[in-house]
């Protein structure tokens, strides 16, 4: 077998080419979420790991923080799918000093937040801490999973908000760090005590959106409930995860508009990850944007259409690379 390369999105292939192939009606791999058969009702089951180094540094956020957003970005895979987080098991494995009681509350502060309690897990030694955190979640009764392979060609595009805002709230950490001021990493608050003039920028709501991001479970219900064809959480950045959802629907997309988060960067949005809000296509934009308004939730925010060029995805007419956050060092 050859050595898993560097290239995430070649190494997924590799994997997924060695795994058996969707079993009826069921969805494995290549999904946000599993989806598994229990005499005709849908369970779904994602697993996510977050890794010292790659996923969070110890020295800019709390072990409460990175407890939360161990468990927070799991979750995002069960809304993704339309579905309502279930049960939880948590795995670790930590070197000596590392705060567990603190870890484990930032844990259950999201568990408790999103109805999703952790029922188990395992512990280990090691020389890093690893997080592993597994999701399960149900349909509500008469749905069905919403998949990323199921947009059209003239499917309207929709995210559920602006991108980029925990790139930023990254960045900013990173900088105050290097200025040698501290950057309250032993807090328990959602959100860091960094306070500049506030008409400089949006730091407090980006570092929260970094340090403690939020599942969009009832956005995806109501995507959902609104008919979306398919969607998908924007977890690695917009430019990686809209090639996933158009290469998994064997069509294309033309951008014409990118939100970004105040005071975020438009390569903050296309590539920073990490932001957790929802990718959607649609045939019919009035009932999505009329379920939003009825959960009295923000209006989902157009960003193109989906076309019948597979694998070609533009941005103001100019080619759009699949580029963003790597998992693989």
């Amino acid at each position: 077998m050859d050595r898993i390369p560097q290239d995430e999105l070649a190494a997924l292939e590799k994997i997924e080419r060695i795994l058996p192939a969707t079993s009826g009606s069921e969805v494995w791999a290549g999904d946000d979420a599993a989806v598994i058969d229990l005499q005709g009702h849908a369970l779904l089951a994602s697993v996510d790991l977050s890794v010292e180094g790659v996923h969070f540094n110890l020295d800019l956020s709390s072990p409460v923080d990175i407890g939360w957003k161990a468990l927070a970005g799991a979750v995002s895979d069960i809304a993704a799918m339309g579905g309502e987080p279930l049960r939880c098991l948590v795995g670790f494995s930590c070197g000596n000093g590392i705060d567990i009681e603190g870890l484990y509350e930032g844990l259950v502060q999201a568990a408790d937040r999103y109805n999703c309690p952790i029922v188990g897990g395992d512990i280990s030694g090691g020389a890093h801490l690893v997080i592993s955190v597994t999701v399960t979640g149900s349909m509500p009764e008469g749905s069905q999973p919403v998949l990323r392979s199921g947009a059209c060609p003239g499917n309207l595009l929709y995210v559920t908000g602006p991108l980029g805002g925990s790139s930023y709230g990254l960045r900013l950490l990173k900088e105050r760090a290097g200025e040698g001021t501290d950057v309250v990493v032993g807090s328990a608050n959602m959100v860091a005590n960094y306070v500049k003039d506030e008409t400089e920028g949006n730091y407090k709501a980006a570092i929260a959106k970094y340090r403690r991001p939020e599942a969009r479970i009832e956005a995806g219900r109501a995507a959902s409930i609104g008919g979306v064809g398919a969607m998908m959480d924007i977890s690695d950045g917009l430019a990686l995860d809209l090639h996933r959802m158009m290469s998994a629907s064997s069509t294309g997309a033309e951008l014409d508009h990118i939100p970004v988060f105040a005071g975020a960067t438009l390569e903050d949005a296309l590539g920073g990850g990490e932001d957790y809000e929802l990718l959607m296509a649609t045939d019919d934009p009035d009932h999505l944007m009329e379920t939003f308004s009825l959960m009295e939730l923000p209006a989902p925010l157009e960003i193109g259409v989906c076309t019948d060029k597979p694998g070609e995805i533009l941005l103001s007419g100019q080619p759009l690379p699949p580029y963003g956050y790597t998992h693989l060092l």
